[in-house]
């Protein structure tokens, strides 16, 4: 279970987010804080795996939070979730070692892909003794497994989670289904099957119904 602390100044934000973590398997939400002094002291105490952190902070930034974090030693993941959009901002929690930076406002399906991203990556090291260069990529994000350069606008992650949705449903599904398994909207969704369908990796079949368009639906190759 990956144990995860909420940061935000807004208490309504908070439970929100709070909420969608807990809404996707495997995560728990052990703590929330409204201040970076607050961050500190509960993720001292209760440790968590990840972190939430907001940048507009009353007592201090969520970036100078994560610092704080990282010199106490804690082996703590953060994801950074802010209405901040400045390069430099985005820059410094690179820097600071983010694992990725939404903008609000978001809907539900963007947090819970980030999510289920971190929990990707966790498996990944944990399994791994002696890295490969493809393993690498992967956990970088570079290219999905087993495929070429993605196209501008899609992600290594979604791709991966896209792919197993398809391996574990080898009678093919629609869009629709697909974006339900996987917290996706239904036009996320239906981008990366037809890029599957278009790159070999999955094919399309139609199912007609009594009235309106047949429904595509998508089966993995290979």
């Amino acid at each position: 279970m990956t144990k995860v602390l909420v940061v935000d100044d807004d208490f309504m934000v908070a439970k929100l987010h709070s909420r969608y973590v807990s809404a996707v398997d495997g995560f728990s939400v052990v703590g929330v804080a409204h201040s970076g002094a607050d961050a500190l002291r509960l993720a001292d105490r209760l440790r968590p795996d990840l972190v939430l952190l907001d940048i507009f902070l009353p007592d201090m930034d969520g970036i100078s939070v994560l610092r704080e974090l990282r010199g106490t030693g804690l082996a703590v993941d953060a994801l950074f979730i802010t209405a901040a959009r400045d390069a430099a901002m985005i820059r410094s929690a690179l820097r600071a070692g983010a694992l990725h930076y939404l903008i609000k406002p978001f809907n539900q399906a963007a947090l819970q892909e980030q999510l289920r991203h971190v929990a990707s990556l966790r498996t990944r090291l944990d399994a791994l003794d002696e890295a490969r260069q493809e393993d690498v990529d992967q956990i970088f994000g570079t290219r999905p497994p087993g495929s070429r350069e993605l196209p501008k606008g899609l992600a290594a992650h979604t791709a991966e989670l896209v792919d197993g949705i398809l391996r574990a449903h080898p009678e093919g599904l629609s869009a629709t289904e697909c974006a339900e398994a996987g917290s996706l909207s239904r036009v996320s969704a239906r981008r990366y099957l037809e890029y599957f369908a278009e790159t070999g990796r999955a094919e399309i079949t139609l199912r007609y119904g009594g009235t309106g368009r047949p429904e595509r639906r998508y089966r993995r190759l290979g």
